[in-house]
């Protein structure tokens, strides 16, 4: 009984140990993290012109600004140095930059774009980074939150082991002389 609990423990003591390292290390490297996920927005948004047969880009390309209420890069502008840009040739931003919010025809020409309704501010890369930070804190609060619980389990633990008395775990019991 004791030896079973005392293993319970010991393999919580270990899960807590590999939770806090695991939570060290996305510290450590979170800048390590961005800068590849920066570099993989950018080659998404580079390789997109509007017809590539790269369908990955292309579902990458549509669900980031709708999604995310973004456009470009670092803002509608950047569409001015990609291959989309060349191979459009009307001055415009991909269609899913549209800020389908207000219900009314939308356009992405690049003229006037505050009059287009496109999300003209906003870049893709911020919002992806945000909403990464974001998923991250719920990733270290529910961490955190099992952590506290294992501590709770080898805190339990280790008072049932610690009240447990040391002696035998029965007694003989002597009436008149003789054992019962």
């Amino acid at each position: 009984y004791s030896i079973l609990l005392s293993y319970f423990v010991v393999i919580l003591l270990l899960v807590f140990m590999t939770e806090v390292s695991v939570v060290v290390l996305g510290y450590v490297y979170r800048a390590k993290v961005e800068k590849e996920v920066n570099v993989s927005i950018k080659k998404v948004f580079d390789e997109y012109n509007g017809t590539n047969s790269n369908a990955q880009s292309n579902l990458d390309i549509s669900f980031f600004p709708q999604q995310l209420q973004c456009c470009g890069i670092h803002n509608y502008s950047y569409w001015q140095n990609t291959r989309w840009y060349e191979h459009s040739k009307n001055n415009s931003a991909p269609i899913s930059c549209c800020n389908n919010n207000f219900g009314v025809p939308c356009t992405t020409s690049m003229d006037h774009p505050i009059n287009r309704l496109i999300h003209i501010y906003k870049g893709c890369e911020t919002m992806v980074m945000k909403k990464l930070k974001e998923i991250m804190m719920y990733v270290i609060w529910t961490a955190l939150t099992f952590a506290a619980i294992q501590m709770l389990g080898m805190l339990c633990a280790r008072v049932v082991l610690c009240r447990r008395p040391r002696g035998p775990a029965y007694e003989r019991l002597i009436t008149g002389g003789t054992y019962a």
